[in-house]
């Protein structure tokens, strides 16, 4: 049971995932324009959510939002399937494969055996592409990986049916419709606007760039009201949201400026590409506040690389962010 599927490393397992199945059923389409039809772009700070006993920071929109988005404004049908025997749901996996049909499975990450132990935490939505069987080893197409990798069916059914937040209960999906001439350039246009209208005018104080200007008080105000090792833990976990869960805010932002750059040739508009390039700066500044966070954390920071700078480095890339989206909005309303 192998199928011939063309597997692509990628920069965030949701979106790779999708890109590489539409393409696999001859929708030639990328990971950065899966991002940005799917809106995927971001920023919530939340410190009232814990996670790990530290406030939750999200630099994407909720894990599936992306892929719903994506298969509705492109017209595809993706068929889902969840269970509660493990046995049965490996058995129906099996079925697909002997169909010729490549799956996307949700999965808990920790319980891949592929993954290097060192590298593997407790994250339950992790999407893979099941593709094959072979001497009881299941082919995967992992988007964190260059290549194809193996799996034993008794470690892929563990991580489909791993317990914590967010369970997968077995889930799987596959693309059964994929229109002919999907409307590309109404899809992008939806997507720009949806991230303006999220990043500029979400309620409250702790969305978009209201958001990130909110962390950057917060941010400012930890040495003073905490102890060091209190405030460098709340520093750390911004940062490991930002870098090593999912793609990180840095990540995101890049990927959505090579959206951009693919949508000035679909929408035939150069100013998107002038965009772009601001949206890669704004990249670089967040990866300027990780770095900086970093040594913080690690007390090896420069004279200059305090608290009170990291917050002034987050007000430049929320009015940065702010500017950017106006100027979107003004591309794609017209």
């Amino acid at each position: 049971m192998v199928i011939d599927f063309s597997h692509r490393q990628s920069a965030h397992c949701e979106t790779g995932v999708l890109s590489n199945l539409l393409r696999h059923h001859g929708l030639n389409i990328s990971e950065a324009m899966v991002f940005g039809i799917g809106a995927g772009l971001f920023f919530g700070y939340f410190p009232f959510i814990r996670l790990n006993h530290l406030p939750l920071t999200a630099f994407r929109i909720r894990t599936g939002g992306i892929l719903n988005r994506v298969v509705k404004r492109l017209g595809i049908t993706l068929t889902w399937e969840k269970f509660r025997n493990p046995e049965k749901a490996m058995a129906a996996l099996d079925m697909k494969l002997l169909d010729a049909i490549p799956v996307g499975c949700r999965t808990g990450a920790y319980w891949l055996s592929y993954f290097p132990r060192k590298y593997r935490f407790h994250f339950n939505m992790h999407n893979l592409v099941v593709f094959g069987k072979e001497n009881g080893n299941y082919l995967i197409s992992d988007q964190v990986f260059p290549e194809p990798v193996q799996c034993p069916h008794g470690d892929l059914m563990k991580a489909r049916f791993a317990r914590g937040p967010m369970p997968p209960k077995g889930r799987m999906y596959t693309v059964t419709h994929v229109p002919s001439e999907p409307d590309l350039q109404k899809a992008i246009r939806q997507g720009i606007k949806e991230v303006c209208r999220t990043m500029l005018k979400a309620p409250g104080p702790f969305l978009g760039v209201k958001g990130i200007r909110y962390l950057s008080q917060k941010i400012e105000a930890w040495p003073q009201k905490m102890e060091e090792k209190q405030a460098a833990l709340y520093l750390g976990q911004v940062i490991r949201m930002q870098e090593e869960i999912g793609t990180g805010g840095a990540g995101f932002r890049f990927i959505y400026a090579a959206f951009l750059q693919e949508a000035a040739d679909i929408l035939k508009n150069d100013q998107l590409r002038i965009i772009s390039d601001r949206m890669t700066g704004i990249g670089d500044l967040w990866r300027e506040v990780a770095l900086i966070g970093s040594r913080i954390c690690k007390t090896r920071a420069g004279e200059t690389e305090t608290y009170a700078a990291l917050s002034g480095i987050l007000k430049s890339c929320a009015d940065q962010e702010a500017g950017l989206y106006h100027a979107l909005l003004e591309q794609v309303v017209k």
